[in-house]
């Protein structure tokens, strides 16, 4: 067990003088306690009532029903407790002892203490559960969404550059039609400058275009 609140309150040697470190490594009777006690536990929280607000712990708790003993206390109360400005600047073993001095005052025991830390933390950690599967059922909906989205998207796309191609070729066949349309315009316009020429000292007759580049000799009429 990886966890080391109990620490606080699981000593094998009552009568040590010397205050155990929270980081110490619990020895092997205490270990084997806090393990009989979480054994009384069920492994897996079972939910009985939704939570509507997950950062709500008090209502996880009353979901995992979770309740406060008729004595009051519980691992909450204890950790206010120790936070408490009468006792949290004193040494561990003083905090320790005054903290199962209350719990003998009102016959509550430390191991139900444990045990509720124990439902609790489990509680927590189902509940995490719960909202991981939560959270990944809404990415794995939410991705296929977007491919479904991003496929009409890409259909959508396709259908405005065919679109956008065809009003393309339209304008290309038109401006094919219109240039070849102008070269016979300016062919019909130059037979009609060349006749003229025969005649008239200045054409009247405008040829667009390119001018050629050779003709027949203009007339001066005189």
């Amino acid at each position: 067990m990886s966890k080391k609140w109990y620490n606080l309150f699981v000593s094998v040697d009552p009568t040590a003088t010397e205050p155990a470190s929270a980081d110490a490594p619990p020895s092997s009777d205490a270990a084997r306690m806090v393990a009989d006690i979480a054994a009384t536990v069920p492994a897996v929280t079972t939910f009985t009532t939704q939570v509507n607000d997950p950062t709500s712990f008090a209502e996880i708790y009353q979901a995992a029903e979770i309740v406060t003993p008729p004595h009051g206390y519980t691992i909450l109360k204890v950790a206010g407790m120790l936070q408490s400005e009468h006792i949290k600047g004193l040494p561990q073993e003083v905090k320790k002892s005054s903290i199962l001095v209350a719990l003998e005052a009102t016959g509550a025991k430390i191991d139900e203490i444990i045990q509720d830390a124990v439902r609790r933390d489990r509680a927590l950690d189902g509940f995490e559960a719960v909202l991981g599967k939560s959270r990944a059922a809404l990415e794995a909906a939410k991705i296929e969404d977007n491919r479904k989205i991003e496929a009409e998207m890409n259909a959508i796309l396709a259908d405005y550059r065919t679109r956008i191609q065809a009003n393309n070729d339209a304008v290309a066949r038109e401006n094919e039609r219109f240039a070849a349309w102008q070269a016979k315009k300016r062919a019909e316009e130059r037979t009609i400058a060349d006749a003229v020429a025969y005649f008239v000292s200045e054409n009247p007759i405008s040829v667009s275009g390119p001018a050629p580049t050779s003709g027949a000799p203009v007339k001066s009429g005189k």
